[in-house]
C-alpha cells in the first residue's frame, strides 16, 4: 500500500511511502496541520532529509580523497538528499524504507519506524551503512500557519547561534541570530521548539542537535531537526563505517 494510517483519540496521521516517505497528513484534534500535497515534492507535508540535509554546495562531494558530483535540484545546489523524492517500501504495519542508489555513490538503506500515542508520534529514522560514506539526515516538516482555529501559529524558538551563510550554504563562523524572517541553520537551543495556534501547543524534540527554520512563506513556517548543518558533509561530516548504523529520531507532542 502506498498510504496508511495511524489512529489514536486525538489524532490521525497518514504516511505515504510513494511520495518519499513522508507524512503527508497530521490531524491534531480535528485540525490538519500540515500543509497538503502532493505538488513541489520540496514543499509539502513532512518528509525525510536523508543522505543528507539542506544544500550541498554546487552538488559536489569530496569524501575520501574522491570527488562525487550529483545532480542539482535547488539553483546551484543539490538539496535535501533522495529520500523524499523516492518511493518507500512497506516494511511492516509501522515502518518503511528504501535502498541507497544512483545518483548516491554509496551503498545503505534507510528505515523509518512512526508510533502514534494519544499526545504524540515519534519517528525514528535508521541508516544502515553498506559502504563507508559521510551522511547528514532530518526531517522536514511544512506547518501551515492557519488551520481554522481561529489564531495565526505563533513559533517559539530561542537558539544560541546561528550560522553565517554565503550563496545560502553556511560558512562555518557562528553568529548571534538576528530577527526573523529566516531561512538559517540555527545551534544550541535553549528548550525545544513550540509551535502555537491559539490554545494548541505542538513541541518538537529531536537527537538531532541542528535546526533549521524555514519561516518566509506566508502560509507556512518549516522547523527542521537535522545532524548537522547544510553542507556538513563537506565541512565536518557525520561518518558511518561499512556495517554500522546511525539512529536519529523526532517527536512532535501536542496539548491545549
Amino acid at each position: 500500500m502506498a498510504e496508511f494510517v495511524l489512529s489514536s483519540q486525538d489524532a490521525r496521521v497518514v504516511v505515504d511511502a510513494a511520495h518519499g516517505g513522508r507524512l503527508s497528513s497530521l490531524d491534531v484534534f480535528g485540525h490538519q496541520l500540515l500543509v497538503g500535497g502532493p505538488g513541489d515534492p520540496l514543499a509539502w507535508g513532512a518528509y525525510p532529509m536523508v543522505p543528507f540535509a539542506g544544500r550541498l554546495r554546487d552538488g559536489t562531494l569530496t569524501f575520501g580523497g574522491e570527488r562525487y558530483v550529483v545532480p542539482t535540484t535547488m539553483g546551484p545546489h543539490a538539496i535535501h538528499g533522495y529520500g523524499f523524492v523516492t518511493p518507500w517500501e512497506r516494511i511492516d504495519e509501522s515502518s518503511i524504507g528504501f535502498d541507497f542508489a544512483d545518483p548516491w555513490p554509496f551503498g545503505g538503506r534507510a528505515t523509518q519506524t512512526f508510533d502514534l500515542t494519544d499526545d504524540r508520534l515519534r519517528v525514528e529514522m535508521t541508516v544502515d551503512a553498506a559502504d563507508r560514506q559521510p551522511i547528514c539526515v532530518g526531517w522536514h516538516p511544512w506547518f501551515r500557519r492557519e488551520i481554522g482555529i481561529g489564531a495565526p501559529l505563533e513559533l517559539d524558538f530561542d537558539p544560541a547561534v546561528m550560522y553565517a551563510v554565503d550563496d545560502e550554504i553556511p560558512t562555518g563562523r557562528q553568529i548571534t541570530p538576528p530577527p526573523g524572517p529566516w531561512d538559517n541553520c540555527f545551534a544550541g537551543l535553549t528548550d525545544n521548539p513550540r509551535l502555537r495556534w491559539g490554545a494548541l501547543t505542538v513541541e518538537i524534540s529531536s537527537t538531532l542537535d541542528h535546526w533549521v527554520v524555514y519561516d518566509m512563506p506566508e502560509h507556512a513556517v518549516c522547523v527542521e531537526p537535522q545532524s548537522g548543518p547544510p553542507n556538513d558533509l563537506n565541512d565536518a561530516p557525520l561518518i558511518i563505517e561499512a556495517g554500522e548504523s546511525f539512529a536519529a529520531s523526532m517527536t512532535l507532542r501536542w496539548s491545549r
